[in-house]
Formats: C-alpha cells, sequence, structure tokens
C-alpha cells in the first residue's frame, strides 16, 4: 500500500520562504513521477509542479523561477521549495505520484492529504 504523507505547511509573511515534503511509505517514489498541486478555498485543484522518474522537471509557469521541485531518494521523499511567496500562493498544497509511467501533470495514482500553506502579512 503506498501512501503520501506531505508537512511543511505554515503561515508565512509575503516573501518567505517553505519547503514542502512528500514522503512515501510502501514503494520507492524513485519509480514514479511525482507532483505537487495546490487548492485554494473555492478554486479548482492547479498543478504547481512535477519531477519525473528521470529527474525532468516541469513547472507551472506563476511559480517558474520562485519554486523548486526536487527527490531525495534515500528519503524516500519529494520537496518543494518555495521562495518569494505571495498571498496568491495561499492553499492545500498536495502532492501525487505515477508509477504507470504518466507525468503526473494531472494527478496520480496516489496522492496524499496535503499541508495548509497560508502567505498573509
Amino acid at each position: 500500500q503506498v501512501q503520501l504523507v506531505e508537512s511543511g505547511g505554515g503561515v508565512v509573511q509575503p516573501g518567505a520562504s517553505l519547503r514542502l515534503s512528500c514522503q512515501g511509505t510502501g514503494r520507492s517514489l524513485g519509480g514514479a513521477a511525482v507532483g505537487w498541486f495546490r487548492q485554494a478555498p473555492g478554486e479548482a485543484r492547479e498543478f504547481v509542479a512535477a519531477i519525473k522518474r528521470n529527474g525532468r522537471t516541469t513547472y507551472a509557469d506563476f511559480v517558474k523561477g520562485r519554486f523548486t521541485i526536487s527527490r531525495e531518494s534515500t528519503k524516500n521523499t519529494v520537496y518543494l521549495q518555495m521562495n518569494s511567496l505571495k498571498p496568491e500562493d495561499t492553499g492545500i498544497y498536495y502532492c501525487a505520484a505515477d508509477f504507470g509511467g504518466g507525468n503526473c501533470l494531472r494527478g496520480g495514482t496516489y496522492r496524499g492529504q496535503g499541508t495548509q500553506v497560508t502567505v498573509s502579512s
């Protein structure tokens, strides 16, 4: 059974940084494309970033240059480093994993429960 657990969210001021973690259990995330998504109150879920098995990364235009997705295989964890946070980055951030060879740009077979990020002055 694959489980994904997100952590690292919090309340920060505009311009601050946070690092989100997506830790997997039950199967190595090295064999998956892993993506981060977010959902603001009253809004649809949207794609943020993804990393494929070969390490290739994809970002939504609104986070390019501010967010970085990476893997740490020894910890079976995928990170989302978020810098220069803006109030519009507020939302619940989820990670998802696709072990079927997809790119996880629209979601994955497995998804975590999410971690809340609030950016407010």
